[in-house]
Formats: structure tokens, sequence, C-alpha cells
């Protein structure tokens, strides 16, 4: 028998966003999800399921199904929350967000503009940056963003072609199977460009997507540039998606503040059927 699934599909920087409203539970989340993001069913690049907050502070809560954390799908769930309590075009409201893959609240502001939202999002900090010389013999520069539950690997390449994109993909699972976290990104950046090709790997789904745009990925590249420059930076991101902004304050030697700013958009909502999903939760 088929399940019923509420959902509401987001267009955050094109990375396609699927976000759950009924309650299910959390040994379910991978198989729905994997349904939800399918060709055949909903179609998305990712899926988190909206709870109930356990922090009085916090406006919602969010959990992804591989339980990393989502800086697209935050701002996706912040301008919910805005278009439920009909917030005026041209207003803004800051929404506070409990998330998978870190323990503090995520504060997004949030401004609508007509049918769409320009999000403000502050990211979390990572933990530690190395830097490596070559990985497994290859002659590609790699610096590793490591953040509590996730790890980036930044490569500078100035010509990207299937070759390369074998290897960031040959490179994500390697990482990923010693790998006690919830996310791995490989993140090819074409300096003389300004693009950025993110790659996500989420071992708990067995999901590997290059993404259209990338809210985490564009937060790690700006870490990134301002630790490569040793001061503050504000820089557009371009994607294959579209562009995002990135804004790194630098003080004392290391990196204090990472906020990204993109566009959301609800472009769908409605149920889904699933085959073999337990019924939802009360």
């Amino acid at each position: 028998m088929k399940q019923e699934v509420d959902f509401v599909k987001f267009n955050p920087t094109e990375n396609m966003t699927v976000l759950v409203k009924t309650a299910h539970a959390f040994e379910d989340y991978g198989h729905i999800a994997s349904k939800l993001m399918s060709y055949d069913c909903v179609h998305a690049e990712q899926v988190g399921f909206i709870k109930k907050p356990g922090d009085a502070c916090a406006d919602s809560s969010l959990w992804m199904a591989g339980g990393e954390f989502c800086g697209n799908a935050c701002m996706s769930l912040a301008a919910f929350i805005a278009a439920e309590r009909d917030i005026v075009d041209g207003r803004q409201m800051v929404v506070n967000v409990e998330a998978s893959g870190t323990e503090l609240l995520v504060r997004c502001q949030v401004r609508r503009e007509m049918n769409r939202f320009i999000c403000r999002l502050a990211m979390p900090l990572p933990e530690r940056i190395e830097k490596r010389k070559k990985i497994e013999g290859r002659p590609f520069a790699c610096t590793e963003i490591h953040y509590a539950e996730a790890v980036h690997l930044i490569m500078e390449i100035d010509e990207v072609d299937t070759a390369i994109r074998q290897y960031a993909e040959t490179l994500a699972l390697t990482v990923g199977a010693g790998y006690e976290g919830k996310l791995v990104g490989v993140m090819i950046f074409k300096p003389q460009t300004g693009e950025l090709l993110p790659l996500i790997y989420v071992p708990e789904l067995d999901s590997m997507v290059w993404e259209r745009g990338c809210g985490s990925g564009t937060a790690s590249l700006g870490v990134y540039l301002s630790w490569k420059n040793k001061g503050g930076i504000s820089a557009l991101i371009k994607q294959p998606g579209g562009m995002m902004n990135v804004t790194c304050e630098w003080e004392n030697g290391s990196v204090t503040s990472v906020d990204i700013e993109g566009n959301v958009e609800i472009v769908a909502e409605g149920k889904a059927y699933i085959d073999g999903a337990l019924p939802s939760l009360p």
C-alpha cells in the first residue's frame, strides 16, 4: 500500500530541495528520501524533514535525510516559514532553525521580493583547515575544510573535463569510505572564471550529486579564499544554477563568520505516494 507524504519543493539556486512536512520515523528517512529524489517521483537533489524544535528559541527544526547540514535546505525552510507567516513584499524577518549537522541555531534573514525570497544565512564555522600538496599522486592541490559532521575538499583547476569529474567522484567515494561524518563534498573551483562545480556525497544515502547550486560549498569556498588571502572577503560565486554571495570576516588569523546569500522560490506543494514507507506519525 502506498503511503502519503506531504511535501514542499523549493528552488534555491536550482539545487532542487524537497522538505517533508509529515512526521515519520527516523529509520524511514532514507527510504522516503530516495523515493522522493527519484526521477519517477517528485525529483530533487536532496530531501529534509521538518520537525518540531526542541529549543524554545528556534522557529522550526530541520533534519536532512542523511543527517548532514545543508545551507540551501535551511534557507528553504526559512523561506517557507516566512511565506506561512504572510511576510509582506519588501519586508524582512529573521528565522532561527535547528538543523542536523550542527549544534548551534542557524540564523537566516529572509526578505520577500514578489514570489521569491532573498535569504542570508549565517553558516557554521569550520573546525580546521588543512592543506595537501597532492592526493594519491595526482598533481592537484587540495585544501580540506573540516566541519563537525562534514568535510569539503577544495580543488583549484583551470579546465574541467570528464576525467576530472570522474576523479572527483572517486575521491569522494574514497574519503567517504573511511569517514565517520555525514557528508563529503568535492568543490572544483575555476579561479579564472570564479566558477564553482560542487559534488556532494552523502554516504548514509549512497547519494552522489553534481549540484546545480550548493550553499555549504559556497561557504567553504569563501572560507578557503579568506584563509588563502589572510583576510575577509565578499564574493559572488558562479555555479551551474546561478549566483550565490559569500561573505567571510577574518580576525586574529582565522575566519570569524561566514554568511551566504541566495534566492529561494517555492515551486510546488502537495502529496507524494511512497511504496513501502511506514505510516506517518501522529
